[in-house]
């Protein structure tokens, strides 16, 4: 049977092509719905290393609390509010041991000393002072 050319141009159509999956493809075809139903697919990258997209780009709801937690402290409004708390609680902690070098007894009085160096001389004033009034 011979198609006239009228014939032969609507069959080139693409709506006159079957669109059902078992015309398409058989029983076992895959129809894809829109785009906003695809789940990322995994694919391996070309150095062998592996991996997939849905790793690099998960989505938001399946990130975990840490990558959750991890995110949220990478914006620049939380790492600033933090910088600031840190300062405060840096300040908080070089004042008091300012407090506690005043009540320790050293010659010269004005000597600078470190940290550590006021803890051990803390501790040394206090068995110090223990051994006083035990006497």
């Amino acid at each position: 049977m011979m198609l006239s050319p009228d014939q032969a141009a609507d069959s080139d159509h693409p709506s006159s092509a079957p669109s059902d999956p078992e015309s398409l493809g058989g029983p076992d075809a895959k129809v894809l719905g829109s785009v906003s139903d695809l789940e990322p697919v995994e694919e391996s990258e070309a150095d062998g290393k592996g991996g997939s997209r849905a790793t690099l780009y998960p989505h938001p709801q399946q990130l975990s609390r840490e990558e959750k937690r991890r995110r949220r402290r990478a914006t620049a409004k939380y790492r600033s509010a933090h910088a600031t708390r840190e300062r405060i609680r840096v300040e908080a902690f070089n004042l008091a041991f300012a407090e506690l070098r005043k009540l320790l007894p050293t010659l010269p009085p004005d000597k600078k000393l470190s940290k550590i160096e006021i803890l051990r001389l803390a501790i040394c004033y206090i068995s110090y002072l223990n051994h006083v009034l035990d006497v």
